[in-house]
């Protein structure tokens, strides 16, 4: 007999050479030169070789169908059985199922037979699907009308208890992809069948919960029974569909009304209150108050990871009654402040300066450049490519998702200055809204517009900037709130006591170029360069190899102090390095008034001036002659012809005859 192996139609080659289809020997040369396809060898305790049907040879195929009659129906059955599979999910289901109903008829045998049904209706979704197949493997396309072939086969193999009709199986597919596995469960066990508020119902009920104007309970409940009234209308936005109020009906076709209590339940369902307030809140909204967050803990070395964010200071301005923007840079691990800047407004030059004061003050305290960093998308998100890409300056770089303020470490530890230092050095830090200690008054400016409030006192730049970074010292010099683990320990004092020591060297000529300042010039007199209306001195004179042919302009890139002046310059063509150069320390020309700093500074020129001496002079041209070179003359070639012969009288007329003497013989006359 044949039977079905791998989606493929097999007979044994035993019955290939036993019921004289070929010969052995016949077997054995197709099987070795690949002929044939043995789809499972005959190798191992009673095992058998199996040889693919579609693989024999027209001739022996005939003879196998002679000899077989019946393989498609073979083949269909064994692709049918082939493709089941008991859904390990559905016995979990329905046995669960089992054990919560209080009838004795809930049986584990029936929450069996319910997996079954599961199964079988997985079985045929996915025959259904896979039509491609079928057609491969019977020449013909697979559509509902076969489904009956495949619905028996599996009753008689499974014992399932499925309609046999087609179309009443097709309804109850659709209704297994809607409902699931609750719609196999029998009326009598209080299924959807049994319950005035189906699933369908209960679906409009919420719909009409979601309105923008956010309807109360019982406004919902006068909209549901005004439409199944036919007084009111309702459509699917999406869809454009219009709901028919007789798919609202108990079986004898009378709407279902339902109370105003059963309207409360369905909407104060938990899992239905999480899915109106989805639909009727704000993305940033429903993140921050239902979405369920990471829980994460703290690390255990100090600059591993720096977490960034912006604020605006509470006070506000005499002149402009603005708030000072800050941007703030926290090491995680000891929360200090690390880096501070303040602006008028929110721009890039906020970040920077953010940015350049935390290094500053690294570079003060010979630390490595942090590990980690983590910011937000809205100011940094042009860096991207450039000085917070992995690898350029920071190890690991984070960026928080857009209006997740959760997500950034930073934006607590704001809170939490604000309400332990910033409050208690302060008058007037809290919120409008706020609550007893924590709340601000305003006066009120009866105006046109009547809604104008002003702070009881404003203060000048300069003042909120001053009190700001003296916030900021005594946070970093107040006890870590993680005294069990730091015991007596400041926030500085945990920072300093646990430095990364895997932390990269500082890097000042990457920081200079993407965040220090930019200045194009160009080299003079082949030796300095202007910056900041300074002369700066190349280091040497070989420098200017370096250059592109003809070009004498560079871009001077440097971090600025605390004041703003330049530290350390480097020079660059493009992206090429050229040199960090030296600032030129002027000496007082006049004599009588020069002091020893003038007196080093005198002999650090003329070391300078001396090198570019020697520089010329190891490399001197040498010099050569040069002629034009000329081509050399020719002897004219003797010819054999002979001239004519003149005649007397046009020699007469044409020179004027000399005696002609030899010099040889004029020298000897001479004497």
């Amino acid at each position: 007999m044949m039977e079905y192996y791998g989606n493929k139609l097999c007979i044994s080659a035993r019955e290939l050479v036993d019921g004289g289809i070929m010969t052995l020997p016949n077997y054995k040369q197709l099987s070795a030169r690949g002929r044939i396809d043995v789809v499972r060898s005959g190798k191992g305790l009673g095992r058998y070789a199996l040889v693919a049907v579609d693989s024999l040879p027209s001739a022996y195929k005939e003879k196998v169908e002679e000899t077989y009659p019946g393989g498609n129906a073979v083949l269909l059955r064994g692709w049918i059985l082939s493709n089941y599979e008991l859904d390990q999910s559905a016995v979990a289901y329905f046995m669960d199922w089992a054990v919560r109903q209080h009838s004795d008829k809930a049986t584990s045998e029936l929450a069996r037979k319910y997996a079954v049904n599961a199964s079988v209706l997985n079985t045929c979704i996915r025959l259904y699907g896979r039509s491609r197949d079928y057609r491969k493997l019977m020449g013909e396309k697979y559509n509902w009308d076969m489904m009956a072939t495949t619905i028996e086969t599996l009753r008689e193999e499974f014992g399932h208890d499925l309609p046999a009709s087609t179309l009443r199986f097709r309804k109850k597919v659709n209704e297994y992809k809607q409902y699931g596995y609750e719609c196999l469960i029998s009326g009598k066990f209080g299924n959807q069948s049994a319950r005035k508020v189906d699933y369908k119902t209960e679906r409009l009920i919420l719909s009409l919960a979601a309105q923008e104007n956010k309807p109360y309970n019982s406004n919902v409940h006068e909209m549901y029974i005004a439409f199944v009234c036919g007084e009111r209308e309702a459509w699917d936005l999406s869809t454009g569909e219009i709901f028919n109020p007789d798919d609202f009906t108990d079986k004898n076709g009378v709407p279902k009304e339902l109370s105003e209590s059963t309207i409360n339940n369905v909407l104060n369902k938990p899992s239905n209150k999480l899915l109106i307030e989805h639909a009727l809140m704000s993305y940033t909204t429903f993140m921050h108050e239902q979405m369920p967050h990471v829980h994460r803990h703290n690390g255990e070395f100090s600059l591993s990871q720096i977490t960034m964010d912006d604020v605006d200071l509470t006070r506000k301005l005499k002149d402009t009654k603005q708030r000072v923007h800050a941007y703030y840079a926290y090491d995680v691990v000891s929360q200090c402040v690390v880096g501070a800047s303040y602006g008028r407004k929110k721009d890039q030059m906020l970040v920077v300066d953010c940015f350049r004061d935390m290094f500053r003050l690294i570079e003060r305290n010979g630390w490595g450049i942090p590990a980690g960093i983590e910011v937000e998308n809205h100011l940094m998100s042009e860096y991207k490519e450039g000085f917070l890409q992995a690898g350029v300056a920071f190890n690991f770089v984070h960026f928080c998702a857009p209006q997740n303020s959760q997500e950034k470490y930073a934006e607590p530890l704001n809170g939490a200055k604000k309400r332990s230092v910033i409050h208690k050095n302060h008058v007037g830090i809290g919120r409008f809204y706020g609550k007893g200690k924590w709340r601000t008054e305003y006066r009120k400016v009866s105006d046109e517009s009547n809604d104008t409030y002003e702070d009881r006192e404003y203060f000048s730049y300069d003042q909120l900037v001053a009190d700001d970074r003296r916030d900021n010292a005594e946070w970093n010099n107040t006890l870590h709130p993680n005294q069990k683990k730091y015991p007596g320990m400041t926030r500085w004092q945990v920072l300093m006591a646990n430095i990364n020591p895997t932390l990269r060297k500082y890097d000042k000529l990457t920081l200079s170029r993407f965040i220090g300042e930019r200045v194009e010039t160009s080299i003079r007199r082949n030796s300095t360069v202007r910056v900041d209306y300074e002369d700066w001195w190349l280091s040497d004179t070989s420098v200017l190899e370096r250059l592109q042919p003809g070009d004498y302009k560079v871009t001077a890139y440097y971090l600025p102090d605390e004041e703003g002046k330049p530290t350390d310059v480097y020079i660059f063509q493009g992206d090429r390095f050229i040199d960090k150069v030296e600032k030129v320390e002027t000496y007082n020309r006049v004599l009588a008034e020069q002091t020893e700093e003038d007196l080093v500074n005198y002999i650090e020129q003329q070391k300078k001036i001396s090198r570019f001496g020697k520089y010329v002079r190891d490399n001197a041209i040498d010099r050569v002659g040069t002629a034009i070179i000329q081509p050399a003359e020719k002897e004219a070639a003797e010819s054999l012809v002979l001239p004519p012969v003149a005649k007397q009288d046009d020699l007469d007329e044409t020179y004027e005859w000399k005696p002609m003497v030899s010099e040889a013989f004029r020298g000897i006359a001479d004497m």
